[in-house]
């Protein structure tokens, strides 16, 4: 059986410009070592994240940076598919860049992607701007009962044994 499939690599970057600021999926026009600080130092869910481990997950993700005059303002990436499901992810905005209807702009970039349509199932994790998310269709999980997850809040402090370990 022959598959085709879509990936991260085979999308087109794509962007939208609106004064001095531009929403982009061009990963080159990025700047990684800004969102890795903010990740690694800011945020509540990937504190003390690896810069390898930034950089990876950006090779594996559709990735959108929201610069003012070229400067890292605001990331989210998205995990798909392309076919079924996405998983929206590490999402923030400077603060000082908060208040200007920027998360909207970003939200309405990123729901509107054409790699990103079709899809049966969006997933996101937050415990902020639930409001925000709600715009675009985003509910609490209706039967968390069936939701499982594996978790481990200090992977990035400390080295876990893995079955190449044992």
């Amino acid at each position: 059986m022959h598959c085709i499939s879509e990936s991260v690599k085979d999308l087109t970057p794509a962007e939208v410009i609106f004064g001095s600021y531009v929403i982009t999926t061009d990963v080159g026009k990025m700047d990684i070592a800004a969102i890795h600080h903010f990740l690694s130092k800011n945020s509540d869910w990937s504190r003390d994240i690896p810069l390898e481990k930034v950089k990876k997950s950006m090779e594996n993700s559709l990735n959108f940076g929201l610069l003012y005059k070229k400067k890292q303002i605001g990331f989210a990436r998205v995990i798909s598919d392309f076919s079924t499901i996405a998983y929206l992810g590490d999402v923030y905005i400077l603060k000082n860049y908060r208040g200007f209807g920027l998360s909207k702009k970003m939200m309405d970039f990123i729901i509107a992607h054409p790699g990103l349509q079709g899809l049966r199932r969006w997933i996101l994790l937050t415990s902020t701007a639930e409001w925000l998310y709600e715009k675009y269709g985003f509910t609490m999980l209706p039967k968390p009962e069936i939701y499982m997850e594996k978790f481990n809040p200090n992977v990035y402090l400390n080295k876990e044994k893995t079955n190449a370990d044992i």
